[in-house]
């Protein structure tokens, strides 16, 4: 059990929490949602007890241990992989380091034997002996290859830094896990290890995630922090979001019958507990689900932006886009080559690869940016692509303009109204429109570009990592949006929702040529024949 009890915490005026009363139950997960800023990392921090809340206390029963996957990528450096990892234990790591001290000393006593035997019964009491396997299997679960497992950690990349930080923060089953955005840097083969662990966790478990596919399956509750309250829903993300929406739905129809209103809510709780998965955690879904009550749900006060692709844009013809025989390398590597294929009109194509340089080398060169490469390609002549790039800084490179100012560089339209409408529909208004675009986030930035790209109005749109820096509410409806879209669409993400729901076609490029498959995403992870052949055009 965790207990948050009256909790505030303020900087300046700012009221961040107030008065939070809150408990987390043993066997589930919650997913901590909230827009941007709403304190979803520090609220942790303070459950971890990093910060001090200024009223208040956060409590968790006698003999608990509480684990936190660490942010700092720096802070064990100097101790080997397997030694990091068994720290997350730290009464175990301590343990092991006293032991270790006690033996190595030259003038071993009487009295140091009688407290050998006591930490030794200690230290298999707590499966001391099976520590370091039981690590090394972690690692190794998580892409750390068993050769790194002895070095230190400063002889690592960032990525296999997190991923050992990640194995330390899940090591001996911790009573209280408290994960801040575990997915980022992971591959999708990682990340669907870590989720079948959650999902058969049966502690209790605190994550914060912009990815909805990940919340879905391992969340049995959704924590929305929002106004300095934290409520706790029932079910995953996606019961939250379609919840709220059907109740905001219902509050502006005052035609419906108040009666017709609860069967609707009822039959729609009722097809979500209809989850065919056997984990712990969506068994328990069910159960909470089942006992859910009408008159308990509560509509969302979030706000979401309107990404809408499909005013006015042109009508594509047959010709969409042709590849011939396209190849890049980079500094003698080669990114991608033997590319060849042919785009049908309202195609949504996936675009991917092991290789994140290869795919923004791909975009680079079929928007003209990048002109050193081999092979050719054409667009159709009713084609008019808009491109999303991974790294948007060059457009905000004028320290001069504010929103509007940027935003009118892009329209024909230069009226200031017909430009605040459009950064309306992406939630800048009033004296926000009016910010220097220097100062935006990476998040405000990206709602720019998409501005920008709505502008446009391209009826084939070529997306690189769209996602990034979103917070869910844009992530939801962004993802809407190009489910909408009645154009063509190249797209490069690492949302796994966002590429089952919107991709019918993948395209993997791969340094020995490409995979071309007209499958939904998921059928292209799971296809026996193509993970053949990935492992024969990675070679």
């Amino acid at each position: 059990m965790l207990q948050v009890s009256n909790v505030s915490l303020r900087f300046g005026k700012r009221v961040l929490f107030e008065e939070v009363n809150i408990k987390f139950t043993e066997g589930n997960c919650y997913g901590l949602i909230g827009a941007n800023g709403a304190g979803k990392s520090t609220f942790l921090k303070i459950l971890s007890g990093e910060i001090e809340s200024q009223t208040g206390s956060v409590s968790m029963n006698p003999g608990e241990r509480m684990s936190i996957l660490k942010q700092n990528h720096f802070e064990f450096d100097n101790f080997t992989v397997l030694d990091t990892v068994i720290m997350g234990n730290k009464i175990l790591s301590d343990l092991m380091k006293e032991k270790d001290a006690l033996y190595a000393k030259e003038d071993f006593t009487e009295e140091d034997g009688i407290k050998a035997g006591e930490l030794e019964g200690l230290f298999a009491e707590m499966d001391g002996w099976n520590a370091e396997s039981d690590a090394a299997t972690l690692l190794s679960n998580l892409g750390i290859k068993e050769e790194l497992h002895t070095n230190l950690l400063n002889e690592l990349d960032g990525n296999q830094k997190v991923r050992v930080l990640l194995a330390q923060a899940l090591f001996g089953n911790p009573d209280i896990l408290l994960l801040d955005e575990p997915t980022n840097d992971l591959d999708l083969e990682t990340i669907a290890w870590l989720e079948n662990f959650l999902a058969d966790y049966d502690k209790i478990v605190l994550v914060v995630s912009h990815d909805r596919h990940f919340l879905d399956t391992v969340c049995t509750h959704v924590a929305d922090i929002d106004f300095g309250k934290v409520t706790i829903f029932t079910g995953n993300y996606s019961f939250w979001y379609e919840s709220s929406q059907l109740l905001l739905k219902q509050r502006t129809d005052q035609n419906k019958k108040a009666e017709d209103k609860i069967a609707e809510l009822k039959e729609f709780i009722a097809r979500f507990s209809a989850n065919a998965s056997k984990s712990k955690q969506a068994t328990s879904r069910k159960k909470a689900l089942d006992k859910i009550k009408v008159e308990d749900m509560q509509a969302s006060s979030r706000k979401y932006p309107a990404i809408l692709f499909n005013n006015q844009i042109r009508d594509a013809g047959d010709q969409i886009f042709e590849v011939d025989g396209l190849e890049k390398s980079l500094n003698g590597n080669m990114l991608f080559k033997n590319v060849k294929f042919d785009v049908k009109r309202g195609q949504k194509i996936a675009i991917v690869s092991e290789n994140g340089l290869a795919t923004s080398a791909f975009y680079k060169v079929i928007t003209g940016e990048d002109t050193d490469f081999k092979g050719s390609f054409k667009w159709g002549v009713t084609i008019t692509p808009t491109y999303l790039p991974n790294d948007n800084s060059e457009y905000f490179a004028d320290k001069s303009l504010n929103l509007i100012d940027w935003l009118r560089q892009y329209s024909e339209e230069k009226d200031e109204t017909f430009i605040r409408g459009f950064l309306g529909r992406m939630l800048f208004s009033g004296e926000e429109t009016l910010k220097n675009c220097t100062v935006l986030s990476g998040g405000e930035k990206m709602r720019c570009m998409m501005s920008r790209m709505m502008m446009l109005k391209g009826n084939l749109l070529l997306l690189d990592e769209p996602t990034n820096h979103l917070d869910l509410e844009s992530i939801t409806a962004l993802n809407n949006g190009l489910k909408d879209f009645k154009g063509t669409i190249f797209f490069t993400t690492r949302d796994h929702e966002l590429a089952q729901t919107v991709a019918d076609r993948v395209i993997e490029l791969t340094p020995n040529g490409i995979i071309d498959r007209e499958y939904s995403f998921d059928e292209y992870l799971t296809d026996e024949r193509v993970k053949t052949m990935k492992q024969e055009l990675y070679k």
